[in-house]
């Protein structure tokens, strides 16, 4: 799938090789692929490399220079991750390498209207990371990434940041150059975010350039005065179903230019004294009972997070200097990405639902054997969930892939 995405000409159309002399043998496309493929076989620790050199898949999924010598070995991988691409200019290449791949599988067809969804996460340190501190929302010692999601579920941007920032720091180093990406090739942008994200400069920056948005924002009691006449519980026997309530008003905080809609929902559930109740602000043109139940759909954000997490292992920033923790999360990025274009463009519809921790127990670690002939190679897998069948299906539906070229 990723030659048909063009992963490998990406690789060498960004990547620049500073070796000289015999540390040349392994095309950087190969380590690349490496350290990536790793980490969707659930192998994030470099120390796997030793033993994953002579895996027959790691050595087919390189250039033929690795088929009959093996992959590389830990202490190549680990200068490759920790020194090649912590140099400047590779770094910067990850970031489009990644955005780029997710282009050429939009090119396939995606909708009119773009669904960005925004949020952070808490990675925690157990030694003496660069920049790691303690947060005092998650209780932890940490990283505090940000990272930016469409709602197929691929992820964007990211940036790694100390653990003691806001949730919204660097907010429009990741959100305006993907607005920016999606209005050239005509698209309609809506954005998503929690409570984190309620700023007035972030609407401002949004109604500017004329994208629609949802984003929570907390309570207050000059909110709550609005809503007044909604947080009476209902006279009688209460209700075993919940009693849900809607309003819409303006409304205008000290700190704002301009008065805004605000959406609110009260909800009565049996057995609660109190109700819940949750503020949007939004300047959606759909009624109450939509923007709500448009914003809920963030929540699959939070899911891919913990995919993201439990699947490529985001959370194994283990080393010392921050550079090295930020190219560790971007090749943690890259792998979550094309597993998650694995499931959505080339996964039979029965089994398009599998989260990636499924996909990886059932389908990456398969048993196999590879058999060496004189003009080619036999891989032969074990059936077990990866069936003759299913094998068949996902390989007639990758070459269905037309990507344009460039």
């Amino acid at each position: 799938m990723d030659e048909r995405l063009g992963f490998g000409d990406l690789i060498a159309q960004q990547l620049t090789d500073s070796r000289r002399g015999k540390n040349t043998q392994l095309p950087l496309a190969d380590l690349l692929r490496q350290s990536v493929y790793s980490r969707i076989a659930g192998y994030e620790d470099i120390n796997d490399a030793e033993r994953l050199a002579q895996d027959p898949t790691f050595r087919l999924i390189g250039s033929e220079k690795i088929w009959g010598r093996g992959a590389a070995l830990t202490s190549r991988l680990q200068t490759f991750e920790t020194e090649m691409l912590a140099e400047e200019e590779n770094f910067r290449s990850l970031a489009r390498i990644n955005r780029e791949l997710i282009g050429k599988a939009e090119a396939l067809g995606s909708p009119q209207r773009v669904v960005l969804d925004m949020d952070s996460t808490e990675i925690p340190v157990y030694g003496q990371q660069e920049q790691s501190a303690y947060n005092g929302h998650f209780e932890s010692t940490c990283y505090h990434p940000l990272l930016l999601f469409n709602r197929e579920g691929d992820c964007l941007a990211a940036k790694l940041r100390s653990g003691n920032v806001h949730s919204a720091d660097d907010w429009e180093e990741l959100l305006l150059p993907e607005i920016e990406w999606q209005q050239k090739l005509g698209k309609e942008v809506v954005f998503r975010a929690d409570a984190a994200f309620a700023k007035p400069e972030i609407y401002e920056a949004l109604e500017t350039r004329g994208v629609k948005y949802a984003i929570r924002i907390p309570a207050n009691d000059n909110l709550e005065r609005d809503i007044a006449e909604l947080l009476t519980r209902p006279a009688g026997r209460p209700s075993h179903k919940p009693v849900i309530r809607y309003k819409n008003f303006l409304y205008q905080a000290a700190s704002w230019k301009t008065a805004r809609r605000v959406v609110a929902k009260v909800e009565f559930h049996f057995g609660e004294l109190f109700p819940r109740v949750g503020f949007i602000v939004t300047n959606l043109e759909t009624d109450s009972r939509a923007v709500v139940r448009f914003y809920n759909k963030r929540g699959t954000a939070e899911q891919w997070i913990k995919e993201g997490k439990q699947a490529v292992k985001m959370t194994r920033l283990s080393c010392h200097r921050f550079r090295s923790n930020e190219v560790r999360l971007w090749l943690s990025v890259i792998a979550y990405n094309l597993g998650n274009l694995w499931r959505r463009l080339v996964l039979p519809n029965r089994i398009g639902n599998w989260s990636l921790t499924s996909l990886q127990q059932r389908l990456v670690k398969t048993g196999g054997r590879l058999l060496k002939h004189a003009r080619y190679y036999w891989l032969l897998l074990a059936e077990s969930h990866l069936t003759r069948r299913l094998f068949g299906a996902m390989v007639r539906r990758i070459g269905l892939l037309s990507v344009p070229a460039g």
